[in-house]
């Protein structure tokens, strides 16, 4: 099966605009009922988290399933009613016998206090599964100003890096490519955000600075062969040259990355809580990233050079100008 990218190009740009546009708009309400374009954790906000498992080994503890409505109902009542709450499941039973509490800064005695009384309502808790961890308003700050800074010091790096080795519209596009999977990404978790909780952590620009790489390594891939394609025929097209690049590598982009997706899977189902969004924003982007490196930065580079006028990279046109003269 041969693929012709380039004549599709159109539909390939519109799938991708859609699912950044439905992004932006999440982003945009978001912004307007949070304050953030997504819906932020406890490390960049601050505040305690709260996590309670019941304790199963009474006789009719888990009996009933929790209502997370009456979990919430006690958190107004201590004056929390602005808290995220989830029901969890146990690691081990896979049964939802746990609560999850995200909350503004609470002293020990608040938190005990909250304990104590969700405890009377949906049972009592297994104090060597209960978690509790508060993080300071100023450390969340550090952490998305240092996320940040890392993201655009990347970027400048990946521009220099392949304007050195390809030219400056190869870096250009690259860059397009990527911003097209960072805003996929960020846009999917803004819908997730608004539509199931989803929060993201300092783990979140971990996984954006990993999802960079990735995609840069898989583009840089096909430009090469784009490269070599047209020292040996110089006198193609050059859409027809990047058809044969993708179609060359096409196997390895597959296999790699079914390979990595395959392991953030069993990553997102047995990683537990703490990974399980991580693994999510790595799974989301390494596919918008195989997809963009195919479907968007090589499709992008087709267009522009057609649109210039060239057939083949300005250095080698001219060199074959010249033996012609000769």
């Amino acid at each position: 099966m041969r693929l012709s990218i380039n004549k599709s190009r159109g539909l390939w740009w519109i799938v991708s605009s859609a699912i950044i546009l439905a992004g932006i708009i999440s982003m945009v309400i978001s912004w307007q009922q949070l304050g953030a374009p997504l819906r932020p954790g406890l490390d960049f906000i601050g505040g305690t988290r709260l996590q309670f498992e019941r304790d199963c080994t009474k006789p009719g503890n888990c009996d009933k399933a929790i209502d997370v409505n009456v979990v919430r109902e006690v958190a107004r009542a201590q004056g929390l009613g602005d808290s995220s709450i989830q029901i969890i499941a146990d690691k081990e039973t896979r049964k939802e016998n746990g609560v999850l509490i995200r909350t503004k800064t609470l002293t020990p005695e608040q938190r005990t206090q909250l304990q104590n009384a969700i405890s009377e309502k949906i049972g009592a808790f297994d104090p060597q599964k209960n978690q509790i961890d508060t993080v300071g308003p100023s450390v969340g700050q550090d952490l998305f100003r240092s996320g940040i800074l890392a993201l655009i010091v990347s970027f400048i790096g990946i521009v220099v890096y392949m304007a050195f080795r390809f030219q400056l519209d190869y870096a250009v596009f690259a860059i397009v490519a990527l911003f097209h999977d960072i805003f996929i990404t960020v846009g999917i978790f803004s819908i997730l955000g608004l539509t199931l909780g989803t929060e993201v952590d300092s783990l979140f620009i971990v996984a954006l600075l990993t999802i960079t790489g990735f995609s840069v390594n898989d583009t840089v891939v096909i430009y090469d062969r784009i490269r070599e394609t047209i020292k040996t025929n110089p006198e193609r097209r050059f859409a027809d040259i990047v058809d044969d690049a993708v179609n060359q590598t096409l196997t390895r982009s597959i296999n790699t990355t079914l390979t990595v997706l395959l392991t953030l899977l069993a990553l997102f189902l047995f990683g537990g809580e703490t990974l399980k969004n991580f693994a999510l924003a790595l799974i989301i982007g390494f596919a918008a990233g195989a997809y963009s490196s195919i479907f968007i930065a090589s499709t992008l580079l087709a267009w522009w050079r057609e649109r210039k006028g060239d057939s083949v990279l300005p250095n080698r046109a001219e060199s074959i100008d010249a033996s012609v003269d000769s």
